[in-house]
């Protein structure tokens, strides 16, 4: 076990109001894309970094927070885990000083509604004072954007800049080499009340680090999927099952119905005299039948009979419920059904 293991905070105190109404039972991290949990998802990706097994994941909670804790507790029964309730949300940098009992030493700072692929098994070998990943679009004035000096350093932090000039955008991902050094900069940021819109923002934190000298260096991403929205989250969903979480050449073992790759269908889900795909997730314990379904995700323990669905959200032990028609038209006919 290292002697100062990485400590990686994660905020998700937030009510996810833009993902309702699945998220008035249950926290957004834990909506299913994929056939994992976003915050499983997010977990696993940390795998490459060298000492996986020893870092202790410090999560920041809220709302539902029971079902966070019993997720990851189950799931990462060998990491370190603590929990920290955030129970009146004052933005992020707030959350973070929550947690500054438990904040040491190399920390990594990540979001849990978006999701990156990166590899950090350059960390422990990392000289600059912190890294924040970035990716490159075309229209940086809806994101917050890192500016940057001649020798590629970053110099600030901007949120929602005016031009496209400086169009490398911060992605939620943050790492810091001594922790304390990020706490001691939230503390200032508190005490010269520095927010926006009422919140305290981790980007003004890191500003003033910055300021009194902090070497940061952005990391490039090529792939950065968000899962805050229904839309964004079939997106993500899509792009998932196309690059190493479909299953379907298992589920075409299953003569009950067709799989139309890329699909993830969880082996406990019963299925039968459905097409099913592409671009669709089904999770344990599913019971679907007589049904067309394509771009969609069923959480776990959902049912259906009888209906087509596209582009669809179906929360876990949700009931669909629908009814083939018989039609009889003629030339020229038109129906909307």
């Amino acid at each position: 076990m290292k002697d100062n293991p990485l400590k990686v905070v994660i905020p998700m105190a937030g009510l996810g109001t833009r993902l309702r109404p699945h998220t008035w039972s249950k926290p957004k991290q834990l909506v299913s894309v994929a056939g994992k949990t976003v915050l499983n998802h997010l977990i696993d990706s940390l795998s490459t970094y060298p000492g996986f097994v020893d870092i202790e994941l410090v999560n920041i909670v809220g709302y539902l927070s029971d079902q966070i804790e019993d997720c990851i507790r189950t799931s990462y029964p060998d990491l370190k885990s603590r929990f920290v309730l955030q129970e009146n949300p004052r933005g992020q940098s707030h959350a973070i000083l929550l947690a500054k009992e438990f904040i040491s030493g190399p920390t990594l700072v990540v979001f849990a509604d978006t999701l990156i692929e990166t590899d950090l098994s350059f960390l422990d070998g990392e000289s600059s004072g912190a890294v924040v990943w970035v990716k490159e679009v075309p229209d940086p004035r809806r994101f917050g954007v890192v500016k940057l000096n001649k020798s590629g350093q970053v110099t600030r932090l901007i949120e929602k800049p005016d031009s496209i000039e400086d169009n490398l955008v911060v992605v939620g991902f943050y790492y810091f080499k001594e922790g304390e050094q990020l706490i001691a900069a939230i503390e200032e940021q508190l005490k010269k009340d520095v927010k926006l819109k009422g919140e305290y923002f981790l980007a003004d934190a890191i500003n003033i680090m910055l300021e009194n000298g902090l070497k940061m260096r952005p990391e490039m991403v090529e792939v950065w999927l968000d899962a805050g929205t229904p839309q964004t989250l079939l997106e993500t969903n899509r792009y998932l099952l196309e690059h190493g979480h479909d299953n379907s050449k298992e589920a075409a073992l299953r003569a009950e119905f067709q799989a139309v790759p890329p699909v993830f269908v969880h082996p406990s889900a019963q299925i039968r005299n459905a097409v099913v795909g592409p671009f669709v997730s089904i999770g344990a314990e599913c019971q679907i039948q007589n049904c067309l379904v394509k771009n969609s995700i069923f959480e776990d323990q959902a049912r259906a009979d009888g209906v087509i669905l596209e582009d669809s959200l179906i929360g876990r032990n949700a009931e669909l419920q629908g009814r083939w028609k018989i039609i009889n038209a003629g030339d020229d006919t038109k129906l909307t059904v």
